[in-house]
């Protein structure tokens, strides 16, 4: 039982008694399941990654998750030249918004191919040359499922959920499909796993207290301190963020408060400071662990396939001192902190 928490009539029928919790079998856009996730709670879990985020960080490592609909990804290096699929793509693009590259060596030193090109002003996002790609250069940014469709493919994998691990539900921002989320999370529940739930805490209250009683742990961001800030790093101001981090906090809910450390962005120790403070004035039984997130570059050729340019290309990961010395500032409020 969650406590300090006024669970509803509904839900003590399953927490208590142990009945079936009632779900709804939705539909979801998703872009990514994966298996033996470390990093996404505790635990070895499988992570379960939806579509749609209303934060747009500049830092962002999977701009694939920001848009609900999904786009046309192109994986350059996979494409085997037109001349393999007799221009497939090319033909079944109604808009004319592909065409083929000037001549290059193949990589397997067979001579020369022709790749594709993609006029993104003319991709209508229709996906027909995803369809005819042969070797899957050309692919969709996720798909459409079901409630019962995910939970059948990661419940597959519950023998390996070792030191207290289970079902992450991320995003994008997975509030942002709130009936399939809250569905999905009622489904999992029904079936003993420990789930975790990966926001940003831009949503309404009002939908974090109902899916409260469904998650054993929040993954929650707190970005930046400073509102304007924020909106300039994220496109979205923050309180609502640091107001539900309360509202949860404060009804039982357990945090695992995740700091992102960006260098010429969020790391300066004023923010940094404000950050430890605000988590440091939350519920300490509620704020299990604050991981500390170093900037990384990883996610920087995914803006290629999507046709995007990547924004701060002149910021740098912090060195292994600076986030040691962030970490020992964390700390010294007495907060259990870790770096990830």
């Amino acid at each position: 039982m969650l406590v300090g928490y006024e669970v509803p009539v509904c839900a003590q029928l399953f927490i208590e008694v142990g009945s079936p919790v009632e779900y709804k079998n939705v539909k979801g856009h998703i872009y990514d399941i994966q298996g033996y996730a470390v990093h996404d709670g505790p635990g070895i879990r499988t992570t379960v990654y939806t579509k749609g985020c209303p934060l747009i960080c500049l830092w962002c490592h999977s701009p694939e998750s920001q848009r609900h609909e999904f786009e046309l990804g192109y994986l350059q290096i996979k494409c085997l030249g037109t001349g393999v699929c007799e221009n497939a793509c090319v033909n079944a693009c109604p808009v004319g918004a592909l065409s083929k590259n000037e001549p290059v060596e193949a990589l397997n030193g067979s001579g020369l191919i022709q790749k594709v090109s993609i006029d993104r002003e003319k991709c209508t996002g229709c996906l027909k040359c995803a369809e005819a790609c042969i070797t899957k250069a050309l692919y969709p940014t996720g798909w459409d499922t079901t409630v019962d469709e995910v939970y059948e493919r990661v419940i597959k994998d519950r023998g390996f959920f070792k030191n207290g691990g289970g079902i992450t539900i991320s995003g994008g921002e997975a509030m942002a499909q709130f009936e399939f989320t809250l569905n999905l999370a009622k489904r999992l529940k029904d079936s003993g796993v420990h789930i975790c739930l990966d926001t940003t805490g831009f949503a309404p209250a009002e939908r974090y207290e109902e899916i409260l009683p469904f998650i054993d742990l929040f993954l929650y961001d707190i970005k930046h301190m400073n509102t304007e800030t924020h909106k300039k790093l994220t496109g979205v101001p923050n309180e609502l963020i640091l107001e539900n981090a309360r509202f949860l906090a404060q009804h039982g809910a357990a945090l695992q408060i995740r700091v992102p450390v960006i260098p010429k962005l969020s790391d300066s120790e004023v923010n940094l400071r404000a950050t430890a403070e605000f988590c440091a004035s939350l519920p300490r039984d509620s704020v299990k662990l604050v991981q500390l997130l170093p900037y990384h570059k990883t996610g920087r050729m995914k803006y290629e396939r999507l046709g995007r340019k990547y924004k701060i290309t002149n910021v740098e990961p912090p060195n292994d001192e600076f986030m040691q010395k962030t970490l020992e500032l964390f700390k010294s409020y007495g907060l259990n902190a870790q770096l990830h």
